[in-house]
């Protein structure tokens, strides 16, 4: 009998958790879960067509630049693996902190790289998206002793900028093909 009373408990609770993460909070989660199924299309779909995207390599992306970046990343990340660490959001933003596991392509070196991101909503979707980490830890795992040596530095940061700003212009290219 105490197990079915457990049961019950757990199951009220669990309805109650569900109807009071706030709805932002909810699109927050169900972005990275999609982005965890390496379901590009679902992200795309989460993201308001004025979506505005910047991390410390992608700068500024608008509309559909964002979600051409995240299906690149996918395309590309044979390996990629992603965990949402936490998330919340009120009426004045939503945050989340995850992380990428993966090799970097363009070095055949493993990457862990945790991230915050900040994030604004319009019309019940994202339209602001901003990832944060520290460039220069990501660049000593990606890039190995040049990162470790210059990752801090703005030419090592302009180097990988436009280098995926390229790969990003050739994945488009292709895909409209």
């Amino acid at each position: 009998m105490l197990v079915f009373l457990r049961h019950d408990y757990l199951r009220q609770n669990a309805t109650t958790m569900e109807t009071s993460v706030h709805p932002d909070e909810k699109l927050i989660r169900d972005f990275y879960a999609a982005f965890a199924m390496r379901d590009a299309d679902a992200m795309a779909r989460y993201y308001h067509p004025d979506i505005v995207f910047s991390d410390p390599v992608f700068r500024h992306l608008r509309g559909n630049e964002a979600s051409t970046m995240w299906r690149m990343l996918l395309t590309s990340g044979k390996d990629l693996k992603i965990t949402l660490l936490e998330a919340s959001s009120d009426a004045s933003g939503g945050r989340a902190t995850w992380e990428a596991h993966y090799t970097f392509s363009k070095t055949g070196r493993p990457v862990v790289n945790r991230i915050d991101a900040l994030f604004a909503f319009r019309e019940g979707l994202i339209v602001r998206h901003i990832d944060h980490f520290p460039f220069w830890r990501w660049a000593k795992q990606a890039l190995g002793p040049l990162g470790l040596l210059l990752g801090w530095s703005w030419p090592i940061k302009a180097m990988v900028r436009k280098s995926a700003a390229r790969s990003l212009a050739s994945f488009s290219a292709r895909k409209n093909d």
